[in-house]
C-alpha cells in the first residue's frame, strides 16, 4: 500500500487524463457558488491534489482539536513541541532542538526566551564546549505537561476512535515509510510540489 502511495506521487497524470482534466477547466472560473473555480494553466496536478497541501491540510485538521486545550494552559504548538521534545530527553542542544521539533533557528530563540521567562525550561552551557548551549525542561515545565497531558491523551484517544486505531497506526507508519523513502534523494535545487 505505502509502494502504491509513493508510485502514485511520483508518476505523472498519463495524457489522456491529462488532457481531460485541461479541456475540463478551460474557461471555468467561476462555479456559481461564489468561488472562483480553477483554471489550468501549468501542467501539474491539482493544487488541492499536491502532497504538501493535502498534508497541511490534515495537519490542519490534527491541530484544531488541539489548540483550544493549548490556549487554554496559555501556550502555543511550538511552544508545546518543544517541551514534548524536552521531556524525552534529559538535555539537548538548541541546534538540535530546533532540528527535532522542526523549527528555524530565529523562531526557537524567542520561543525559548518565552519558556525561559514562564520557568518552563532551563538553559545553561555545555561544559565541554561553553559555545554550545543545552536546553531541558524545568520541574514547572513537567508539572505543566502533567496537567495538559490527560487533556492531550482525550483528545488523541477521540481521534482515534473517529479515525480508527488501525487506519491511525496504518497511517503513521506510512507517513514514516515516506519520510525514509524521501530521506534518501536529497534536497532538489528548486522544490516544487
Amino acid at each position: 500500500m505505502i509502494n502504491m502511495l509513493i508510485v502514485f506521487l511520483q508518476t505523472p497524470l498519463d495524457g489522456l487524463l491529462q488532457r481531460k482534466l485541461e479541456h475540463s477547466m478551460v474557461g471555468k472560473k467561476s462555479n456559481g457558488s461564489g468561488r472562483a473555480k480553477a483554471v489550468r494553466r501549468v501542467p501539474m496536478r491539482e493544487f488541492s491534489r499536491s502532497l504538501p497541501m493535502s498534508l497541511l491540510r490534515a495537519r490542519e485538521a490534527v491541530m484544531r482539536q488541539f489548540r483550544p486545550s493549548l490556549r487554554r494552559h496559555d501556550l502555543t504548538e511550538q511552544q508545546w513541541r518543544i517541551l514534548r521534545a524536552l521531556a524525552a530527553v534529559d538535555a539537548i542542544e538548541v541546534t538540535e532542538l530546533a532540528r527535532t521539533a522542526f523549527l528555524l533557528a530565529p523562531s526557537l530563540s524567542r520561543i525559548l526566551r518565552d519558556l525561559e521567562a514562564r520557568d518552563l525550561i532551563e538553559r545553561k552551557t555545555a561544559e565541554s564546549d561553553q559555545r554550545r548551549g543545552l536546553v531541558s525542561i524545568s520541574e514547572k515545565g513537567l508539572r505543566l505537561m502533567e496537567v495538559v497531558a490527560p487533556s492531550s491523551e482525550a483528545i488523541y484517544s477521540a481521534i482515534t476512535r473517529r479515525y480508527g486505531a488501525k487506519k491511525l497506526a496504518r497511517l503513521q507508519d506510512m507517513l514514516g515509510a515516506l519520510e525514509e523513502s524521501l530521506a534518501g534523494m536529497g534536497l532538489p535545487e528548486e522544490a516544487g510540489d
